[in-house]
């Protein structure tokens, strides 16, 4: 969260492009690391809330290949 809200002050501040990309795409990166971790440690507790929302489970694994996919 602190390095998105640094992310945010730079944007407001106009701060040089170059430097606000480079941040953003440090954030991007570190956001991607942490949703696969999350989703390799909790992919079955993830697939089971999907589940009991009535969702079939070819459906469920589709949404979160697009997930982790797309990050």
């Amino acid at each position: 969260m602190g390095q998105l809200n640094g992310v945010g002050r730079m944007i407001e501040n106009k701060e040089d492009c170059f430097q606000t990309l480079t941040q953003m795409k440090a954030a991007r990166s570190a956001l991607s690391s942490l949703m696969n971790k999350y989703m390799r440690e909790n992919f079955q507790a993830c697939l089971t809330q999907c589940k009991r929302k009535g969702e079939h489970d070819d459906v469920c694994k589709k949404f979160f290949d697009e997930i982790i996919n797309n990050s």
